[in-house]
């Protein structure tokens, strides 16, 4: 029995998923993706619109996991990665300095391409392309704006420096110092993109089953056996997009990352006056603190925002005084904060807050590492692995490919990093 979607903002107002099944028996495909949320879909569209027979196998429902639960916020960057160090990452047996620049070019790109994708397939996602905002929450934190800006500047980013008057305008409130911004970013209702993706994959031709948890990937004669609880999908080739959520089916890949739960909370219906004295012009906005605040709204008014939590116990109690108390500070017009919906998923961290395309055996892939940014990079990764999976060579497509998993030592004791990474993201947002 899969899981129900959980309660949040998002399962109460995309529009609902399409019509699927749990697999039943034996099948054969060309590729097995697995995992339904952006990724894996937005490779199975690639794949079926190319002409290539796909599968599709998600353990729950369309966007069950991180894919439906996040903020929404549509980003063409990295949380803690900037360009130049992106580009050096990358090692010369992988492609070295220009492999890396292709996949700051793919990472620039991203956020443009997944609206363009909404667009053309119409899909019912409240999507807003009216830009993302980064401002500064020390007036030290300037100079991160301005090596940032000038960094995807030039490298073609549509982006800008804001004075403190300028944000001051763009947010409706005194409390940055300044920042800058990216024209291509916007907002969406992630579970509606993911449904929506859905819908365009099994229209295209691709095959979408729910209900259908993956329990072992493994090689015959006749091709990679992907076996569920009651059937097998054989394909020649495997692309594995379960992320935060990935399971035991290959052991070594759920030790590359660390599920961090991400909270995220819905106002009520804010009036109409103060609404427009709060992100008047529509942004999307994280700033430049580890322990992140962000804000955006929702196609009906609602403020939606969220937070971390050092440790989760008594979590909606905690969660709900913090996140209180700190949009009373930013947004003093609103009065009283009441909250309709709290939620939260989990989003895959790695050690070194880089992503990671990895070729786990001969035509099986993957990728970790959204590190909080996965909306956009999700979405466009999906049209790479679909090429690397209908012919085109690893070499060729817009991210490095490696074969050796970054496992992270001491991965038992995950749970006490992220406590003490939390506590000292705090500690650094304090100080210059």
């Amino acid at each position: 029995m899969s899981a129900p979607m959980p309660p949040s903002l998002w399962a109460a107002t995309a529009p609902p998923p399409p019509a699927t099944t749990p697999l039943l028996g034996d099948a054969r495909t060309s590729v097995a993706v697995v995992g339904g949320g952006f990724t894996g879909l937005s490779t199975a569209l690639h794949l079926a619109e190319a002409g290539v027979p796909v599968t599709l196998l998600e353990a729950n429902e369309i966007g069950w996991g991180a894919s439906g639960r996040n903020n929404g916020q549509v980003i063409p960057t990295l949380s803690r990665v900037d360009p130049d160090e992106i580009a050096a990452s990358v090692a010369p047996e992988q492609g070295g300095r220009d492999k890396g620049e292709a996949f700051v070019g793919l990472i620039r790109d991203s956020a443009a391409f997944t609206f363009d994708l909404i667009r053309r397939h119409g899909i019912a996602a409240e999507a807003v392309q009216n830009g993302w905002i980064q401002p500064a929450h020390r007036e030290s934190r300037l100079r991160l704006s301005e090596k940032r800006a000038e960094a995807w500047g030039r490298r073609g980013a549509p982006v800008r420096m804001y004075s403190r008057a300028e944000m001051a305008s763009l947010t409706g409130t005194d409390h940055w110092f300044g920042g800058w911004g990216n024209a291509t970013g916007g907002r969406i209702n992630p579970l509606g993109l993911a449904r929506g993706l859905a819908r365009a994959a099994i229209g295209a031709g691709a095959v979408v089953h729910t209900g259908s948890p993956v329990t072992g990937i493994a090689r015959s004669a006749a091709g990679w056996v992907v076996t569920t609880p009651r059937g097998t999908v054989t394909a020649e080739r495997v692309v594995i997009a379960t992320h935060a959520y990935t399971g035991d089916f290959w052991p070594a890949l759920k030790r590359t990352i660390v599920p961090v739960r991400s909270y995220q909370m819905a106002t009520s219906v804010l009036s109409d006056n103060i609404r427009k004295t709060i992100l008047p012009e529509g942004h999307a906005l994280s700033d430049t603190r580890g322990d992140l605040y962000f804000y955006r709204f929702d196609a009906n008014g609602r403020l939606v925002t969220g937070g971390g939590l050092i440790v989760p116990f008594g979590w909606e109690g905690r969660i709900r005084a913090r996140i209180t108390e700190r949009v009373r500070s930013v947004f003093p017009q609103i009065g009283e904060v009441r909250f309709d919906y709290i939620w939260h998923g989990y989003v895959a961290g790695t050690a070194d807050k880089l992503p990671h395309v990895y070729e786990l055996a001969p035509g099986v892939l993957s990728w970790t590492g959204c590190n909080g940014r996965g909306v956009a990079l999700a979405t466009i990764l999906g049209r790479e692995l679909a090429k690397a999976s209908s012919g085109t060579a690893l070499r060729d497509i817009a991210a490095p490919v490696e074969t050796h998993l970054r496992t992270i030592p001491g991965h038992a004791f995950r749970a006490l990093g992220i406590a003490w990474n939390v506590a000292k993201l705090r500690r650094a947002d304090a100080r210059d």
